[in-house]
């Protein structure tokens, strides 16, 4: 999730783990436990631009690394403090704060390899999106009101109803499965599976997609808290042949192997994408849930032998999209348009 997020829950955890009157300790050594995670979009490299893909959410997010992880977090911790707290004090809120973070990236859907290195598995519940307000701010409330009177106590309360709202957003996620394998259904359509994802912000509208004949389909669903949950009909997308496309721009073994990269990365959902020649995106999300409109991809157009796929990313969102997201959000379900 976002950074602030996983600060404000790396404190609150170890907060509620900390005794009374060493709640600052505990939150600045949690708190930096709970970001560090993070260092790992710094392992990147000039000539393989696709390196950050595959160590991002990678060891740093692993169950397995996370005493490693406490003890740098702690020494962080420890320095930034100027050595005021002891440090062998700083190693417990610094490891709860670090074990918060793969577990909370897990709950979105990007993907996370908490199972390092006993499995090369990309976790992902799809329960919330990588940026939720109301998540975020009932953290930051137990944050300060634990800070605020020095005890575990509010800390406590507020990491529950945290808690409490990760099991509304299952059962948002659950109601929106259920909802768009009935409309499956009633398409005759039989994919091998499909998938749901929260849109940003929010835990009422879903990007849902399947595969059916060589074709992605893409939908909004829309699942107000109270009332039932609605289809908007999107459009269709023909999935990547990836023999054609290697073919037409004469990719060598290097570039071959960039592009069996990001099928990893992407979990599969390739297409070619029709606003950028030579381009070939990661369909599972766009900014608009019911479009075709990828936000990032890796760019073949004018690659010269043994170079590396360039990586691309398309997040700008235009003052049209955001008015329809907005629209649907509301529940204005006019049809989706084309892709």
């Amino acid at each position: 999730m976002d950074p602030i997020t996983q600060v404000a829950l790396g404190a609150v955890a170890a907060q509620a783990v900390a005794k009374p009157g060493t709640q600052r300790r505990a939150a600045v050594a949690g708190g930096l436990g709970g970001l560090l995670p993070d260092a790992d979009v710094f392992i990147r490299s000039a000539a393989d631009p696709l390196l950050f893909l595959e160590y991002h959410r990678h060891f740093t997010h692993a169950l397995a690394f996370i005493p490693v992880g406490g003890l740098l977090a702690a020494a962080v911790a420890w320095i930034v403090g100027r050595g005021r707290w002891p440090l062998p004090s700083l190693i417990l809120p610094a490891a709860v704060g670090w074990a918060t973070h793969g577990p909370l990236d897990a709950c979105t859907s990007y993907g996370t390899h908490l199972g390092w290195p006993f499995t090369d598995e990309r976790v992902a519940w799809n329960l919330i999106s990588i940026v939720d307000p109301l998540f975020t701010g009932l953290l930051l409330v137990g944050l300060w009101r634990a800070l605020r009177r020095n005890r575990p106590t509010p800390s406590r309360r507020w990491l529950l109803a945290a808690a409490l709202y990760l099991g509304v957003c299952g059962l948002q996620v659950d109601r929106a499965r259920a909802a768009y394998a009935l409309t499956i259904a009633e398409r005759g359509h039989s994919p091998a599976g499909f998938e749901v994802r929260p849109s940003i912000g929010n835990n009422i509208l879903y990007r849902g997609f399947y595969e059916v004949d060589g074709e992605y389909q893409v939908d909004a669903i829309r699942v107000p808290w109270t009332g039932p949950a609605a289809i908007l009909g999107g459009p269709s997308h023909p999935a990547l042949d990836a023999e054609s496309f290697t073919a037409r721009y004469r990719l060598d073994a290097r570039q071959r192997a960039d592009l069996e990269r990001f099928r990893f990365f992407s979990a599969g959902y390739l297409i070619e994408d029709r606003r950028f020649p030579g381009v070939v995106s990661d369909f599972r999300y766009a900014a608009v849930p019911d479009s075709v409109s990828p936000l990032w991809g890796i760019d073949f157009e004018g690659l010269r032998p043994g170079e590396h796929a360039r990586y691309r990313t398309f997040n700008r969102i235009d003052g049209p999209q955001r008015t329809r997201f907005f629209r649907m959000l509301r529940g204005d379900l006019d049809p989706a348009p084309g892709p």
